[in-house]
């Protein structure tokens, strides 16, 4: 084992795999917690199976376990490749795999047996919040190492969404997981609401946003095999995302009695993504201008193409719903829920998928095993989640507008008792996607055909 850690890109291929791994744990929980909002007594003496026990478990396990170990892997690919390099050290890149893998572990073991800060998405433990931290100081120190030496005197943009990622991320998370409170994890009153979403929408916007616009900076324009459109647009669109995006987790919480300064700042900025959002999605579109067909024929193109798109629908709705006067229709509804699923899925994780299956072969040398199940698992995605979006956003404006008229919320329950339905019938087909994925990829490090020399050398740092 020790052996097989020194070897190149052995370390980007272990969070490939982990990722596959996680996809699939992560959204059987999640059918766990459809099948409970359906049918709430299903679970009734099986307490690690509840919907408080399932739902952190899920969400968890989707981010931090498949989308942000995907986008790492295909990473700690495209960051030495871009500087004409190997990576610094194999070895901490695995200890940082083993650090951030441990984390992961302990929601499908600890948060079933009810061991949770009870945050949203800061539901994991002080000891393994501290896994986390010395995973990304370990992966800052090897990226910078690989910086250092690099033999490319050019950063392409994806390298500084990479190590961008990086040091935000390390700088936010101690800070929304109230590390210096291990006891509890957590603040006094509503300023713990403050700190938790300024965290909550930064691991979207600084962690999950940025590797996964890294990725698609790098993916498409190899597929398109045609240089990115403008450099200049891709750090406009870096810095502005930055800049805008730190301050917006307080929408939030405009029906709660923080601050109106933060209010407004929070709704502000919110509007003002569209601009860093269309910036960079103008560059890769016209990167790929005249060459839609070379990249829709290809396995990682189509996925990181189709990724955009949720981007730009994640986009334009997460500023509408920001507007104090939508809220009062979708605030708390299924509607947050099905907006949540097109950005984690949709967006991060399309493209952080697309990135695996362009990235895999690079690292193993071998061409993948199927290029029709790459594309049948998108086609299921697709009918998941297109199936996911409209059935929640139904759902939530149905209980919104009754709310909003004085309705009950108990009285609400069986009018969206069918979309319940749905839902966790559309989840058994995102779970076969992920189990069809994992498949393609153990598949290919058996099986697949060896890649072409050509291939393989262009691939090579």
């Amino acid at each position: 084992m020790f052996k097989f850690a020194g070897k190149p890109q052995s370390a980007a291929l272990a969070f490939l795999v982990a990722g596959s791994v996680w996809l699939l744990i992560g959204t059987l929980y999640g059918l766990f917690s459809a099948i409970h909002l359906m049918a709430p007594e299903a679970f009734n003496n099986l307490a690690w199976l509840v919907f408080g026990r399932t739902r952190p478990v899920h969400v968890n396990t989707v981010i931090y376990g498949f989308v942000v170990n995907t986008a790492f892997g295909a990473a700690l690919y495209y960051v030495p490749a871009l500087l004409r390099m190997r990576l610094w050290s194999e070895r901490l890149g695995w200890l940082s795999w083993l650090g951030w893998n441990l984390a992961v572990l302990s929601g499908p073991v600890g948060f079933a047996g009810g061991l949770t800060q009870g945050r949203e998405y800061a539901e994991y433990i002080w000891i393994f919040d501290v896994c986390i931290v010395a995973a990304l100081l370990l992966l800052i120190v090897n990226f910078a190492m690989t910086v250092a030496a690099r033999q490319e005197n050019s950063l392409y943009v994806s390298v500084w969404y990479a190590f961008g990622t990086l040091l935000w991320t390390a700088g936010v998370y101690p800070i929304g997981n109230v590390m210096w409170a291990p006891a509890t994890g957590a603040l006094p009153g509503v300023l713990d609401s403050i700190y938790l979403w300024f965290y909550g929408h930064n691991l979207v916007g600084l962690l999950m946003t940025p590797m996964a616009l890294g990725a698609a900076y790098f993916v498409l324009p190899r597929v398109a095999r045609a240089p990115l459109y403008s450099h200049t647009l891709s750090l406009i669109g870096f810095f502005v995302l930055v800049a805008m995006y730190t301050h917006i987790g307080g929408h939030h919480l405009l029906q709660t009695p923080i601050p109106n300064w933060l209010k407004t700042i929070s709704v502000v900025d919110s509007i003002g993504m569209l601009v860093p959002v269309l910036t960079v999605l103008l560059n890769l579109w016209l990167t790929m201008r005249g060459r839609g067909a070379r990249v829709w024929n290809d396995p990682g193109g189509r996925f990181v193409l189709v990724g955009s798109v949720w981007y730009l629908l994640t986009c334009l709705q997460g500023p509408l719903q920001s507007l104090p006067s939508v809220q009062r229709i979708t605030h708390l509804t299924n509607w947050t829920i099905g907006h949540a699923h097109i950005a984690v899925l949709g967006f991060a994780g399309f493209i952080a998928l697309g990135a695996m299956w362009h990235v895999l072969p690079l690292i193993v040398r071998r061409e993948l095993y199927s290029r029709r199940l790459v594309f049948l698992q998108l086609d299921l995605l697709m009918l998941g989640l297109t199936g996911f979006f409209a059935v929640l956003t139904i759902a939530g404006l149905i209980q919104g507008s009754a709310w909003r008229h004085g309705e009950d919320v108990y009285k609400v329950l069986p009018q969206i008792a069918p979309y319940m339905f749905l839902r966790a019938l559309l989840g058994v087909a995102i779970i076969a996607a992920a189990a069809v994925g994992l498949f393609n990829l153990l598949m290919t490090l058996r099986r697949g055909p060896p890649l072409a020399a050509s291939a393989a050398e262009e691939g090579a740092p």
